[in-house]
């Protein structure tokens, strides 16, 4: 695409009133930005567009400022493409949504973005444990050769793009701003990095600030984006439901790890599981669960996972590869049930913390639930 369709495409994008929907409603209607910005509103009743996008734009002076700073923002770096979806380096899956973005503005390379993709999200103020799933799971899932994709954003996001380029991994950051801001600010480093490991994209113009609003419409792009969606960890009222509830709306595999009753950050993954999400323990059952998606769509996985990593087969290591805290852990709970809260009487933790070690602990294979929310043991600990 020339400057001259860039700069038409730039000026539609901004103009009041239209959105993803109105954008293609116009495309379909004249097949090219320009010729809409030429034609008569009489031309454009017509042609049967919506009553909002007929009159001729508003405020053009203020348009046309706006679109000199995207072009300005695109010149300013090699690192910086704005990618139209009529682009062949717009992302295919992405293209199939029922509302794709017209336009991304990228940071780093966008290459990245024909690469199968799993998105990874979560709470914003997550456990411990959930960071330490999220960072694990991206990390495993990326040296299959998934690009991990997540949303920037505290807590679960930013360890799954921590643990993508732990191991050498790809990963993709979607922003709800415009591509000159990074939110949240602390993470200014982070995008960085990702920046020369991925990229940093946006459907959102230069000078877009941070709005709350826009945060469903970044959710839609992460799982559009993907052959699924892994939600880590979520509180029923987590902003990462939004994008797994995308995701099955957009025919998505979504996928959630279940944690313990007493974890208030696991019930939005439970409420996912109770409406069909699949349960997820392991590495393996995420690439078991995308490979048919990615069959669909002719993407090659290797799912093999490297020798270095655990592969969650279920079995627990032996208790010693356990740091000293879990081992406690073990110990106090004895070879028979024990209750919830006596396990925390007798260890003197949190129950949050102590939901967060157990869901561990379950997790690897060194105890389960039994009746009455009590747990055991297992027969697993010496990993036989």
């Amino acid at each position: 695409m020339d400057k001259q369709q860039l700069k038409a495409w730039l000026t539609v994008w901004r103009l009041e009133g239209v959105g993803p929907a109105a954008f293609s409603q116009i495309l379909e209607r004249y097949g090219d930005a320009a010729a809409y910005l030429d034609a008569s509103e009489a031309d454009r009743k017509a042609r049967g567009l919506d009553e909002n996008i007929c009159q001729a734009p508003r405020d053009a002076e203020a348009v046309l400022s706006g679109v000199e700073s995207d072009l300005n923002w695109l010149e300013a770096s090699e690192q910086h493409h704005i990618i139209p979806k009529t682009d062949v380096r717009y992302p295919g899956l992405l293209a199939e949504i029922s509302d794709p973005p017209p336009l991304l503005f990228l940071t780093g390379n966008p290459e990245v973005l024909a690469e199968p993709q799993i998105a990874i999200v979560g709470a914003r103020h997550a456990s411990t444990n959930g960071i330490r799933l999220a960072e694990e799971f991206a990390a495993h899932l990326a040296a299959t050769g998934l690009t991990v994709t997540s949303g920037l954003a505290l807590g679960i996001d930013t360890a799954a793009h921590e643990g993508a380029m732990a191991v050498q991994g790809k990963t993709i950051a979607v922003m709800a701003t415009g591509p000159e801001q990074i939110y949240p600010r602390n993470n200014q480093k982070l995008a960085s990095e990702i920046r020369h490991k991925g990229a940093i994209i946006s459907e959102m113009a230069t000078g877009a600030p941070v709005n709350r609003g826009l945060f469903p419409r970044r959710n839609r792009i992460i799982s559009g984006l993907s052959l699924g969606v892994l939600v880590v960890e979520a509180g029923r009222r987590s902003g990462a439901l939004g994008t797994a509830y995308s995701g099955l709306d957009q025919g998505r595999e979504v996928m959630a790890i279940p944690g313990s009753i007493h974890n208030p950050l696991a019930r939005g993954c439970h409420a996912l599981i109770r409406r069909g999400a699949t349960l997820v323990e392991t590495v393996d059952d995420v690439i078991e669960a995308i490979q048919q998606p990615a069959r669909q769509h002719t993407l090659n996985l290797n799912t093999a996972v490297p020798a270095a990593a655990d592969s969650g087969d279920g079995r627990a290591a032996p208790a010693d590869a356990l740091d000293a805290d879990y081992q406690a852990v073990l110990e106090a709970m004895g070879h028979d049930p024990i209750s919830f809260d006596a396990l925390a009487a007798r260890l003197s933790l949190t129950p949050d913390i102590l939901s967060s070690m157990l869901l561990s602990l379950e997790l690897k294979g060194y105890v389960a639930p039994c009746n009455g929310g009590r747990y055991m043991q297992t027969n697993n600990r010496t990993g036989g």
